[in-house]
């Protein structure tokens, strides 16, 4: 069966973007413009909290602006959930990709705004705008492949995983260049520019989306709306109450909303999952696939509680313990973050035409061996940044050549390469219909509750120091990646018919 983007394209004279459907293009650009907006603010972030928002001594600062990091990263993935919800049951995925682009885009000219206290406003605005804009574009880009092999949409995956790359090398230049060189919110200004970007983009690319996206999957009776309206209403009110008496108590502290957040990081998802198992449109049939997205969901937290320490605790790292130093000139610390998608640029392609070569071998490592050789990465990778804290503690400059930081970013995105793009299309291919875009939701919710427990996680790294704390995390990276293999069996039964 074709799917209705492959009409749109015959329509438009058969054009292809790289030999994909021609949406591809839309998307590809869309998301390349919204991921330099996010990366380039996320990469001057912690830098810019350490440099003055938050108050205390130094140390205090760096432990909580690391804690502030990950759980704002966790409640970023977090709105992914409703945003899904609002697209299979309101708007659609089309009109959900378009409203959270303009409120991220306000988000970041918010951020540019030298005023602390509308700094978190902004960043508030963000967040709800990724959560409309992230699961929905990627949910789209599985509509384009409706009908079509598992191997061609891992492809399509893997090239729209390049726009995220690119964008996300860009930034860091750009953003971090401004902000620690110039002006902070110069730099965040910057970024809602390229967020601008990616909504013209996608306003002047819609016509080859075709229909995908363009109505909800399961639309909601007026029953459900009022029924979400008021428990959002609920929840929000107990929220709002429980700050304002913490100001009238005397005894607030930015640790407590800190905290909350990392326990909704946790209980969110377990609760999400039961609500589903509970539903009665999960049929018998799709129930083992969604109990094997479980076990997948929960690698996938671990592997992303290592891996966005990299934008703090790594980035303090490169910042206090890493020569920069080229000729008397020492580059930002946020250039760092600029290293990971050089090397997701050049293996992206490398990896989408091995996978699809071995599987016309029939010879594709199924995807719970990918999971499996993904953790042994990012555990291997933390196992160098413990060698890498020695080797600084052992430095008469207490510092470590770049090379260390390369060498642990290399490591990353080989396991990265198995498993996010994977995840992805394993995400469209194991969902119900129904569910489409909240599995999506949840897929993104796995990267949110790993940054929760990056809210606590990174606070061992100063009373343990960095040896024994990236040597701990690597073994129990190790250690997973190991069960998961030992396990791969099983869980291709419970996947049925998808590879």
């Amino acid at each position: 069966m074709a799917s209705s983007t492959t009409k749109a394209d015959a329509a438009n004279g058969g054009r292809t973007f790289f030999g994909h459907p021609r949406g591809m293009a839309t998307l590809f650009m869309t998301e390349m413009w919204e991921r330099f907006s996010w990366y380039g603010m996320r990469a001057i972030l912690v830098l810019y909290l350490i440099a003055g928002v938050l108050d205390g001594p130094l140390e205090d600062r760096e432990a909580l602006a690391a804690a502030i990091y990950g759980v704002y990263n966790a409640v970023v993935y977090m709105t992914s959930m409703p945003g899904g919800w609002v697209a299979d049951r309101l708007w659609g995925a089309r009109k959900a990709v378009l409203v959270g682009g303009v409120v991220i885009a306000s988000g970041h000219y918010v951020l540019a705004i030298p005023n602390d206290t509308t700094f978190f406003l902004g960043l508030g605005l963000i967040a709800i705008g990724t959560g409309l804009l992230k699961p929905n574009i990627s949910a789209m880009v599985g509509g384009l492949y409706e009908g079509q092999s598992g191997a061609r949409r891992d492809a399509g995956f893997t090239l729209f995983y390049m726009a995220i790359n690119i964008g996300a090398l860009a930034a860091p230049l750009v953003v971090g260049t401004l902000g620690e060189n110039v002006n902070w919110h110069l730099g965040f200004g910057i970024a809602g520019v390229g967020m601008t970007l990616a909504v013209v983009q996608y306003v002047l690319g819609a016509r080859h989306l075709g229909e995908v996206g363009r109505h909800p999957a399961n639309p909601a009776t007026p029953e459900e709306k009022r029924r979400v309206l008021n428990r959002t209403l609920l929840w929000s009110g107990i929220a709002v109450g429980a700050l304002v008496l913490d100001v009238a108590l005397g005894t607030f502290d930015i640790e407590h909303v800190v905290n909350a957040l990392a326990v909704l990081g946790i209980v969110l998802p377990v609760g999400y999952f039961w609500l589903m198992f509970r539903s009665p449109k999960l049929t018998a049939q799709d129930r083992p696939k969604i109990v094997a997205f479980v076990w997948f969901f929960v690698t996938a937290v671990l592997f992303w509680m290592i891996y966005d320490q990299s934008g703090s605790l790594l980035t303090i790292f490169a910042d206090q313990k890493t020569d920069r130093g080229i000729g008397g000139w020492e580059f930002p610390a946020s250039w760092f973050q600029s290293v990971n998608p050089v090397y997701v640029i050049i293996l992206a392609p490398l990896f989408a035409a091995l996978w699809v070569r071995l599987a016309q071998r029939n010879r594709e490592p199924s995807t719970p061996v990918k999971f499996g050789l993904a953790m042994l990465l990012i555990g291997g990778s933390f196992g160098l940044m413990g060698l890498a804290g020695a080797a600084a503690a052992a430095s008469d400059t207490g510092q470590v050549t770049v090379f260390w930081l390369l060498g642990v970013y290399l490591v990353q995105t080989l396991g990265e390469m198995c498993l996010s793009p994977v995840g992805l299309s394993l995400s469209t291919k194991l969902a119900p219909k129904q569910f489409v875009s909240q599995i999506m939701g949840l897929w993104f919710l796995a990267t949110a509750t790993g940054n929760a427990l990056n809210g606590w996680v990174t606070r061992l790294n100063e009373p343990l120091g960095d040896t024994l704390y990236y040597t701990m995390w690597a073994i129990v990276a190790v250690a997973a990646g190991l069960a998961f293999t030992a396990g791969a069996r099983r869980l291709r039964v419970l996947m049925g018919d998808v590879g």
